[in-house]
C-alpha cells in the first residue's frame, strides 16, 4: 500500500470537493438508516391499531427520507467521482510528462507497448481506486458504524450474536486480498506484453505482409491472449470465493436473528417492529461486507498498478541542467571542439568513440564518413547530448556543453536523425514541428530548399495534407527532404545531418545540396554519409573506423592520401561507370 503515498498531492489540491463528497455520503446513509426505524413503527402500529391515515404518513415518510437519501447520493458521486476523474487527469499529464523527461537511454530498454499499458490499463486501476474505492469505502465504513450503532440501541445481545460472523469475513478478505495482489501485477504484466506486440506488429505490417507473417503473428498474438485470458481466469477464480462466503455467513446471521429474535418476541423482550428492523438492518449490512471484499481488491490492484507508475515516476533523467549550468547563456555560435572525447553505451564491451579531437570554426562544414558502425552517428549524438561523455571534454563557443541549458543547446541545433520519423499530421504542421507557428511562407522556402516543393504539389491538399501514421504516405526520399525542411525550419546554429540523403537518387542529392550551400554558409554543419558525393564539398572530412578518426582532411587531400577514403572514392567511382554503362 506504500505506493499509494504518491497520490496525496492529489488529494491535497481536491480535499474541498472530496470533503463535500464525504458530507454527502454522511448524509445520504443517515437518511437511509433512517427507513427501518420507520417500518418499525409501522409494524408496531398494526399492533397497536393504527388507521389507514398512520400508514399513509409512514409511507410518506419513507419516500421523504429515501428522497432525500438520492440526492445526497447524487451529490456523493457529483464530488468524489468528479473528484477522481481530476485526479485521474492530472495523474495522467503527470505522468506523459516525466515521460518527456527522461533519456533516450530510457527509450532504449523499455518497450512502446509498456509505456502505453501504464498510461491506459494502470491509471484506470489508480482512477478506480480514487473514485469508486473511496465512495464505496467511506459509505460502507459510515453505514456500518451507523447501523451497529442502532441495532445495539434496540437490542445489545442479539447485535453481537448477529455479528458473531464478521472477524471470520476480515481474515477470509484479507487471505483473498493477498492472494488478488500476486495475480494482478501478473496480468499486469502480461498485458503489458499484449499491448508491446500489437504496438510492434502495427508499426512493422508492411515488413510483416512481405515476409507473407500475418498467421505466424496471429498466433504469437493469440498465445499472449490466451495467457492473459488464464491470469484472468484464476484472478476470476479466486474472486469468486468472496461472494458466496459473505452470503454465507451473513446468510448464518439472519438464521440468529430469526430464532434470538423470534424468543425474544415471544418472551415479551422484544416488539415485532423490533425484530423487523433488525432483519431489514442485517440485510442492508450484505452490501457493506461484500463491499468491503470489492474495494480491498479495487485497493491491491490500484497499489499494484501505482507501484508500476512509480517506478516510472522514480527514473530519473540521465542528462539534466547541473549545477555548473549558466542559464544567461542564450545564444550560440557554433564553434565546437572535441577535447579527447571517449563514449562507451552502456552495457557494452568496447568504447564508440576513443580519444576525439576535433575543432569546428563556427559556420564550417564537416563531412563524416566511414564504415557502418563506425561510430558516426555516435559522434553527432554527443552535440545536442542525447548521451553524455564519461571522458573528455565537448566545448561550443569556448563554453563546455555541460553549462550551456539544454534547452538553448537544443533550440540552437537542426538534426536529421538517420532514423526519418514524421507525426500523423499534415506536411506543413510536420514541417513547422519546431517551430511556435506554421508561417506559410516559411514551410514553403525551407520544403523548396529541400527538393519538396515539386512532390508536395502533386498532393491533393498541397501542405495540408495529412502523411499517416509515420508518414506512410511518403516514400522514403520524401520523408527525408521532409526532415531536412523540418531541420531548416528551425534556422539553427548547428545543422546535423545524419545520412539525410540515403534514400535520394545522386541527381535529387545534388539538387539539394546545391541549394543548400547558401543555407549552411552562416551554420556549422555535419554531414554525416556513406556517400563521397555528399562529403566531397565540405570544408574537413573527418574518416571514422572503430571510434577512432583514422583520417582528416579535404577531399582532395583524403584522395591523394591514398587510405580508407580513396579506397571508397575509387569503389563509388567505378560502381557509377557501370550505372552509366
Amino acid at each position: 500500500m506504500d505506493s499509494l503515498y504518491r497520490l496525496k498531492p492529489y488529494f491535497r489540491r481536491h480535499r474541498w470537493l472530496l470533503a463535500a463528497g464525504f458530507v454527502a455520503v454522511l448524509l445520504s446513509n443517515v437518511f437511509e438508516v433512517l427507513v427501518p426505524l420507520i417500518i418499525r413503527e409501522a409494524v408496531d402500529g398494526l399492533q397497536e391499531g393504527a388507521t389507514m391515515r398512520d400508514f399513509f404518513g409512514y409511507g410518506a415518510m419513507v419516500v421523504g427520507v429515501t428522497a432525500l437519501s438520492g440526492i445526497f447520493s447524487f451529490i456523493t458521486r457529483q464530488t468524489i467521482i468528479v473528484a477522481s476523474r481530476k485526479m485521474e487527469y492530472e495523474l495522467r499529464n503527470d505522468f506523459y510528462a516525466h515521460l518527456q523527461t527522461l533519456s533516450i537511454s530510457f527509450y532504449n530498454n523499455t518497450t512502446t507497448g509498456d509505456l502505453m499499458a501504464h498510461t491506459t490499463n494502470d491509471i484506470n486501476q489508480v482512477r478506480n481506486f480514487l473514485g469508486p474505492g473511496i465512495m464505496y469505502s467511506t459509505s460502507t465504513f459510515i453505514r456500518f458504524v451507523i447501523i451497529l450503532a442502532i441495532m445495539l440501541s434496540i437490542n445489545p445481545v442479539l447485535t453481537l450474536l448477529a455479528l458473531l460472523p464478521l472477524p471470520l469475513i476480515s481474515v477470509i478478505v484479507f487471505y483473498i486480498g493477498r492472494i488478488v495482489h500476486k495475480k494482478t501485477i501478473r496480468i499486469q504484466e502480461q498485458f503489458s506484453n499484449i499491448t508491446s506486440r500489437a504496438q510492434e506488429n502495427l508499426s512493422g505490417i508492411r515488413v510483416i505482409k512481405a515476409f507473407t507473417r500475418e498467421q505466424f503473428e496471429i498466433d504469437q498474438f493469440k498465445n499472449l491472449g490466451e495467457e492473459y485470458y488464464r491470469r484472468n481466469m484464476g484472478l476470476i477464480r479466486t474472486q469468486s470465493l468472496t461472494r458466496p462466503v459473505l452470503y454465507l455467513l451473513v446468510g448464518i446471521s439472519l438464521i440468529i436473528v430469526l430464532w434470538y429474535g423470534g424468543l425474544s418476541v415471544i418472551d415479551g423482550r422484544m416488539t415485532l417492529g423490533d425484530v423487523t428492523a433488525m432483519m431489514i438492518y442485517l440485510g442492508m449490512l450484505i452490501w457493506p461486507m461484500i463491499a468491503f471484499g470489492w474495494v480491498f481488491n479495487i485497493i491491491q490492484r490500484a497499489a499494484a498498478s501505482m507501484g508500476r507508475l512509480n517506478k516510472i515516476f522514480d527514473k530519473q533523467p540521465d542528462i539534466i541542467d547541473g549545477p555548473e549550468t549558466d542559464h544567461s547563456i542564450k545564444d550560440l555560435h557554433g564553434n565546437i571542439t572535441f577535447k579527447n572525447v571517449s563514449f562507451s553505451y552502456p552495457g557494452a564491451y568496447e568504447p564508440a568513440l576513443k580519444n576525439i579531437k576535433l575543432d569546428i570554426p563556427a559556420g564550417k562544414t564537416v563531412g563524416v564518413i566511414g564504415f557502418t558502425g563506425s561510430g558516426k552517428s555516435t559522434l553527432v549524438s554527443l552535440i545536442p547530448r542525447l548521451y553524455d561523455i564519461a571522458d573528455g571534454e565537448i566545448l561550443i563557443d569556448g563554453k563546455p556543453i555541460k553549462k550551456i541549458p539544454i534547452s538553448t543547446l537544443r533550440s540552437h541545433i537542426g538534426y536529421v536523425p538517420q532514423e526519418t520519423f514524421l507525426f500523423s499530421e499534415s506536411i506543413r504542421e510536420n514541417i513547422a514541428f519546431g517551430q511556435n507557428g506554421t508561417e506559410k511562407h516559411l514551410v514553403e522556402r525551407v520544403a523548396d530548399i529541400a527538393h519538396l516543393s515539386g512532390d508536395v504539389d502533386d498532393f491533393p491538399k498541397k501542405f495540408d495534407t495529412i502523411i499517416g501514421e509515420r508518414g506512410i504516405t511518403l516514400s522514403g526520399g520524401q520523408k527525408q527532404r521532409a526532415s531536412l525542411a523540418r531541420a531548416l525550419a528551425r534556422d539553427p546554429k548547428i545543422l546535423i545531418l545524419d545520412d539525410a540523403f540515403s534514400a535520394v537518387d545522386t541527381y535529387t542529392e545534388e539538387s539539394i545540396l546545391s541549394r543548400l550551400r547558401d543555407e549552411i554558409r552562416e551554420r556549422t554543419t555535419f554531414l554525416i554519409s556513406h556517400r563521397i558525393s555528399t562529403v566531397k564539398q565540405a570544408d574537413v572530412i573527418i574518416v571514422l573506423d572503430n571510434g577512432v578518426i583514422v583520417e582528416r582532411g579535404t577531399h582532395e587531400e583524403l584522395v591523394e592520401h591514398g587510405g580508407i577514403y580513396a579506397s571508397l572514392h575509387q569503389k563509388q567511382l567505378l560502381e557509377k561507370e557501370l550505372d552509366e554503362m
